[in-house]
């Protein structure tokens, strides 16, 4: 079963390559490195250790689209 990712997550994971399971590990791995927020890192740790988790082929099902609040849904349209 794939472990659900948050909306935060998700978000962060858009700025990356999603195409490829391995390369978004690599390219996250090496981002948060230099994230010093700690909300942030943790919301990247999570994320990375959900990806980390998932097979190849899970990964490939899933789709990464940035969400949006309603007051910047709003604000865009």
């Amino acid at each position: 079963m794939i472990e659900q990712f948050t909306v935060e997550e998700v978000n962060l994971l858009c700025i990356f390559n999603t195409q490829n399971r391995n390369a978004l590990i690599s390219e996250l791995s090496e981002a948060i490195t230099d994230i010093e927020d700690g909300d942030m890192f943790e919301i990247a740790q999570n994320a990375l250790n959900k990806v980390s988790k998932i097979s190849d082929e899970d990964f490939a099902a899933l789709e990464f689209y940035p969400e949006y609040g309603d007051d910047e849904q709003e604000a865009t349209t």
